[in-house]
């Protein structure tokens, strides 16, 4: 299967976690969220600390906390193979939330906040001081109100993970 290719491409899996403890729960678990074995390879192999993080102290509550936004079981796993770091290298308490609400302080509504995670998981993991601030500062210099950095990131989320400095700037001057 998929699975056993990609532990066979990260063999410290294999010495890392036990087998009944920690890999076969977990595959269980992202088989039961709705992926399949070739989704769970890509996962895996884009972030395969996600086999060492604990069910219920990581894995689950951060699954709740997507379905309390708004995501479905489908949008849930998508945004997991987007973006498998979101399961555990990120606080929720003193960094998801925190974005969320920061995003529902720029006027994204119950029904985009979701969207936007779903197009662009990654925003969750852009720094506050160093990315997001500045770039929605940056927009509205260049004369965005409010509604429009609103409608901006919900339109396109990608470009809050963009270098302002090296990327933005640059093509606008």
């Amino acid at each position: 299967s998929q699975v056993a290719k990609t532990i066979m491409k990260f063999p410290h899996l294999m010495g890392s976690y036990s087998l009944e403890e920690n890999l076969k729960p977990r595959v269980r678990w992202l088989k039961s969220l709705g992926l399949d074995d070739l989704q769970m390879a890509k996962t895996i192999m884009k972030f395969p600390n996600v086999m060492g993080y604990s069910l219920e102290e990581n894995l689950k509550p951060r699954v709740q906390w997507l379905k309390s936004l708004g995501l479905d079981d489908s949008q849930v796993a998508k945004t997991i193979m987007k973006f498998p770091h979101l399961m555990g290298s990120y606080s929720l308490e003193e960094n998801l939330k925190p974005r969320v609400q920061w995003l529902r302080s720029l006027g994204l509504d119950d029904s985009q906040v979701p969207k936007t995670i779903m197009k662009f998981p990654q925003l969750m993991g852009c720094s506050l001081e160093e990315n997001l601030k500045p770039m929605v500062q940056w927009l509205k210099e260049l004369g965005m109100h409010d509604s429009q950095v609103a409608k901006t990131i919900t339109s396109f989320p990608q470009l809050m993970g963009c270098s302002l400095e090296e990327n933005l700037k640059p093509m606008v001057q």
